[in-house]
């Protein structure tokens, strides 16, 4: 594993790479985020953030989400695959919400992976991003890239793989590290065809030092 003196330069050079961690999901309730979050899956980030204003124009509340037909909802979010599954959870989400938790997002893992649809993906970026916790969001990005700089043995199981970063970054840290990763992957360290010749952390990454 890294030495904390190597995490440490890993985490600074993201920072300064990418100074906004943010999340690339546009929502503007917290309800709006989860469900994005649900939509994103076997999708990406920028076909969901096509599909959402239209879906939640012609929804605008929770209530009106958990009145509605799954049907209708699926043609909204039709492009964005799995939309038959993905509209029964979005409904059925937002009535437990409303039935069990007031209206409002639940901010511990228990009551968050509680939701249809819901696992701990989506819930430790609900709790990052929403309640500011130390989170670790094991998206295939992060999954990919910690395995290849050494923070984690490879595991492409992401609970295997939040269990080892949970021991390696510090806390406070996390939740930002997994949105630095995401961005990183999309532009330097791609599946296909990583850019080890211009990666800033190639001198901490073990598969980058091989290829030195």
């Amino acid at each position: 594993m890294k030495s904390r003196a190597a995490v440490k330069r890993i985490i600074e050079n993201l920072k300064e790479l990418y100074p906004d961690a943010l999340c690339s999901l546009q929502y503007e309730k917290d309800y709006e985020l989860l469900f994005a979050v649900r939509l994103s899956a076997q999708c990406t980030d920028a076909r969901v953030n096509m599909i959402t204003p239209a879906l939640f124009e012609r929804f605008p509340t929770l209530e009106s989400f958990a009145e509605a037909d799954p049907a209708e909802v699926g043609k909204y979010i039709h492009s964005c695959g799995f939309y038959n599954a993905k509209s029964r959870d979005l409904v059925a989400c937002a009535q437990m919400l409303l039935e069990k938790h007031g209206g409002k997002v639940p901010g511990t893992m228990e009551e968050l992976i509680s939701l249809p649809g819901i696992g701990r993906k989506t819930a430790n970026l609900i709790l990052g991003d929403i309640y500011h916790q130390p989170a670790y969001v094991c998206d295939t990005h992060c999954i990919r890239i910690t395995g290849r700089l050494g923070l984690t043995d490879g595991s492409k199981d992401p609970l295997q793989v939040e269990r080892q970063l949970r021991e390696v970054l510090p806390p406070e840290e996390s939740s930002d590290f997994c949105h630095r990763m995401v961005l990183f992957g999309r532009d330097i360290c791609s599946a296909r065809s990583p850019r080890c010749e211009v990666c800033p952390l190639r001198n901490d990454c073990s598969t980058g030092k091989k290829s030195k």
